[in-house]
């Protein structure tokens, strides 16, 4: 019984209390509605007073570019109505013009009227005349006329010859005053210093212990030094000092620059000396090809062949009769770019023929042909211009004269020579007599380089093993001395060594 009246207590409760939550869901429910359409109302507000901000805004901008425009169709109508006003003025200005035109064009139809009636008078008065004069000489107007005519020829010509030849003898005069004016301002405008050649040079050392190591073992390293340069190393009483000594300028750097980085780098040994000559003759050979670079920016010329700007390059190590032939060159040019100003002739064409004039004696296995004939075939054959050309072959008239940078190139050439002191006719023919001596040896089959030494007394000849056998070198050294004896001439005698030496390089690896 208690049980049942538990069950219905618990229904009963349940039922009470699911009654009191639906009153609460009920009133929550109602709340939360109220909430919401007050939230609704305040966003309808917001976003009403957001509109009518927004409409304000876009309203203002407007009014703003109204202004604006209407601010610049007043300027365009200000500007159009002061357009309008000068043109009026001009239209007003030459409508007076044309008013005052025509009462000129008037004017002068009055006085050509007048000018014709006068010379109409005139003619009339003329033939009356010379119907009078007729008369009076019994001759025709025609007779007169032709009479005239040929006392009047005879007279001018006579005037005319003599006055030809008043202007053909003051123009000579005046040539030659004018020639001599440029050749002297000229040489006045390019003063250049003069730089002798010599055939030594002094290679300075620290002390005497460094001058041992050169010599080296019984001479091995001097003799080394002297077979890989071809260049006569004098080692005398003279304190910290040893003389290079070679006619060629190259050898003689090459032979200088290694002594100086074996001295620096301290190991001296024959081995050594041929990779250290080796190596200098490579950096001479891009130093060269620099200072042609360099030489041509100097002057100004631009697009030579590459060739040529190391020829260009070359001949800072090369002479002519004494004379440095790059500083020579250089002046050449200088002295043609000024005469061709003052002729009002091609100034760079000049200049580049001046520079490329004594470009070859340069090339050192040169052909038996003059040095200009061979120069104007290099610059043929590397792409010069006809005009450059033909002044390089024409500047010792072995070819005739084409143009007119030709006589400037040979007067140039001839004005840099003529310095007082440019040069030494001596040196010249010294240089060619060593030249024909190793020429003479390198003729040979098996002769691999040959080196004139002690100023032209000694001839230094290597030859290579494998083609000359010890009895073919006694032979061979004998032929060359027999050949120098009967084809050249020279003082006191000539010493001929012929060197054969045999190598065998391996490497381990």
């Amino acid at each position: 019984m208690n049980f049942v009246f538990g069950i219905i207590g618990a229904v009963v409760g349940a039922i009470v209390a699911f009654i009191i939550q639906a009153g609460l869901l009920k009133s929550r429910k109602e709340q939360i509605v109220k909430d919401a359409e007050k939230e609704g109302e305040n966003l309808k507000k917001n976003k009403i007073l957001q509109a009518k901000e927004k409409f304000l805004q876009l309203k203002e901008d407007h009014e703003k570019k109204v202004k604006d425009r209407e601010r610049k169709l007043q300027s365009s109508e200000d500007r159009v109505r002061n357009k309008e006003a000068n043109l009026s003025k001009k239209i007003e200005e030459n409508n007076r013009k044309d008013r005052q035109l025509d009462k000129n064009q008037a004017s002068l139809d009055a006085k050509i009227k007048s000018y014709d009636a006068k010379h109409q008078e005139m003619d009339k008065m003329h033939q009356k005349v010379v119907a009078e004069l007729s008369k009076v000489s019994g001759m025709s107007v025609e007779d007169a006329k032709a009479g005239l005519i040929e006392s009047l020829k005879d007279e001018a010509r006579t005037s005319a010859m003599a006055h030809i030849n008043e202007i053909t003898e003051e123009a000579k005069l005046n040539a030659n005053r004018e020639a001599k004016k440029i050749v002297i301002q000229t040489i006045q405008r390019v003063a250049t210093e003069q730089a002798i050649e010599n055939s030594v040079s002094v290679f300075n050392i620290e002390s005497d212990e460094v001058k041992g190591r050169i010599i080296g073992r019984e001479g091995r390293n001097i003799r080394a030094l002297e077979a890989a340069t071809g260049v006569e190393i004098i080692v005398d009483d003279t304190p910290e000092a040893i003389i290079l000594s070679c006619f060629d300028p190259v050898r003689r750097e090459i032979a200088r620059l290694a002594l100086h980085q074996l001295v620096s780098d301290g190991r001296i040994h024959p081995a050594r000396i041929e990779e250290v000559v080796a190596k200098t003759k490579k950096q001479l050979d891009e130093e060269i090809a620099e200072t042609g670079r360099r030489t041509c920016i100097d002057l100004g010329i631009h697009g030579l062949h590459a060739e040529l700007t190391r020829m260009i390059g070359r001949m800072k190590y090369r002479s002519s009769y004494g004379q440095n032939l790059l500083q020579h060159s250089r002046e050449v040019a200088n002295l043609c770019a000024i005469m061709a100003t003052e002729l009002g002739l091609n100034v760079k064409l000049a200049k580049r023929a001046g520079l490329l004039h004594d470009i070859g004696k340069v090339p050192d296995e040169a052909p038996e042909l003059p040095h200009a004939i061979l120069g104007m075939q290099l610059a043929e054959k590397y792409g010069e211009k006809p005009d450059v050309c033909n002044a390089i072959g024409a500047h010792h008239d072995e070819v005739e004269m084409t143009t007119l940078i030709s006589p400037i190139v040979q007067v140039c050439d001839a004005v840099s020579g003529a310095r007082p002191g440019a040069r030494r006719e001596i040196v010249e023919s010294y240089i060619k007599r060593i030249k024909d001596l190793e020429g003479l040896a390198l003729g040979y089959d098996g002769v691999n380089t040959a080196y004139a030494i002690q100023a032209g007394r000694e001839l230094r000849v290597l030859v290579e093993a494998d083609k000359v056998s010890d009895a073919k070198a006694d032979e061979l050294s004998f032929e060359i001395s027999q050949r120098i004896q009967t084809e050249m001439t020279y003082p006191g005698q000539v010493k001929v060594t012929l060197i054969r030496e045999k190598r065998a390089v391996n490497y381990a690896k």
